[in-house]
């Protein structure tokens, strides 16, 4: 048997990935507004009771779009704690860096599509290297801490900056975590997270 080349298990990869976001983007579509916020809550505190968060001073977390696991009642939560918390702000020329929260009216969506961002100076992107936990967004994780973004390799991109001690976590639903036998497909640029919160519990890779 002729080996597969490796531009035909990238594009497998590829292919594997794009039905998971499809299936994923389907699902969250389904779910009403009630079960989306009893979901943010339940997230919230699963997260707040992680000793790593309730030892923290800056946190960096995703603001959520609507169908997203919801983000806004952790950031409420962690603001009124004092936490310093770091959202993902593009600067000029799309420069992918942070902006500091400084309330839930002060986050807006400039574009359609995109994520709400504070109106808070522009930070680069070295400063999540202050955050001590890093929740991003995903559509799906695997036991081994590969996750599945959008596609577009911000978090990616932004994660070979965080502190070697800080801990990675994604948000997901209960049926966007992959087994081992059907993995996330990993690729060379997908940077490996610790764990994943969802509206059920904790779950922690081994790191």
């Amino acid at each position: 048997m002729v080996p597969a080349s490796p531009s035909s298990n990238l594009l497998e990869a590829e292919e594997i990935k794009l039905a998971l976001r499809a299936r994923a983007k389907e699902d969250r579509l389904q779910r009403s507004e009630r079960l989306r916020a009893a979901a943010a809550e339940a997230l919230a505190a699963h997260t707040l009771a992680l000793p790593e968060v309730q030892a923290a001073s800056c946190i960096s977390v995703y603001a959520s779009r609507p169908t997203e696991p919801g983000t806004l009642p952790l950031i409420s939560a962690l603001s009124e704690r004092g936490v310093r918390v770091l959202i993902p702000l593009l600067g000029d020329g799309l420069q992918r860096g942070w902006g500091e929260y400084l309330g839930a009216s002060d986050l807006t969506s400039r574009a359609p599509g995109r994520p709400p961002e504070p109106s808070s100076p522009f930070l680069p992107q070295v400063a999540i290297a202050d955050a001590d936990v890093v929740i991003s967004p995903a559509l799906a994780v695997d036991p081994t801490g590969t996750r599945l973004g959008h596609g577009g390799g911000w978090y990616d991109r932004c994660l070979v900056d965080a502190r070697k001690d800080a801990l990675l976590l994604v948000f997901c639903y209960p049926e966007e975590l992959r087994t081992a036998e059907h993995p996330v497909p990993r690729e060379a640029h997908d940077f490996p997270i610790h764990g994943v919160v969802t509206p059920d519990g904790v779950t922690l890779f081994d790191r």
